[in-house]
């Protein structure tokens, strides 16, 4: 705790006690390099954090929704629990670190997005498919082709357009 008088960061706690009706706590804290007492009060953080969906409504964000979320889309692959549990406790950290104190539902799943597709693309198409909500097979395929593009370094290019036989044997004459 910063004291109000010197900006010393030091300071002792001389007496602590609890509020008459247990909401807070007050500390009589002395600061080491002036001497001077001052006291501080500890409350329970009770204002939480939120998540604005795309439709603009705002709810309480919920690290078992994003773990029932990434369960779903791990089944059957080789996705530790450590590892959706770092997923999940990333997430978390991002929406705890927000000013605001809430982050767009969007931002969210771009987040959990990255992190499944550095450990598993079938989980990462997953859990695309539902938070993107596919209306067709063509926003399915068009999704699948980017990943592939990403993967394959002969195939990233700025047009988005896969390499002709003429270019990809340029390149490969080039390496």
């Amino acid at each position: 705790m910063r004291c109000p008088y010197c900006g010393f960061i030091e300071d002792k706690v001389i007496d602590s006690r609890e509020s008459k009706d247990a909401d807070s706590i007050r500390r009589r804290r002395e600061c080491v390099r002036c001497h001077k007492r001052f006291t501080t009060y500890e409350r329970l953080d009770e204002i939480p954090y939120m998540v604005v969906k795309k439709d603009g409504r705002r709810e309480n964000f919920d690290r078992q929704k994003v773990l029932t979320g990434l369960l779903h889309s791990c089944q059957k692959r080789k996705v530790s629990v450590s590892q959706m549990q770092e997923i999940v406790d990333a997430v978390e950290a991002f929406v705890v670190d927000s000013p605001e104190r809430e982050r767009s539902t969007a931002s969210v799943g771009e987040l959990i997005m990255s992190r499944l597709k550095e450990i598993d693309t079938v989980a990462y198409i997953r859990f695309a498919s539902v938070y993107r909500d596919f209306k067709d097979v063509n926003e399915f395929k068009m999704e699948l082709e980017d990943l592939l593009r990403s993967k394959d370094p002969r195939q990233r290019r700025s047009s988005g357009a896969p390499m002709t036989h003429h270019a990809t044997q340029a390149s490969k004459t080039s390496l």
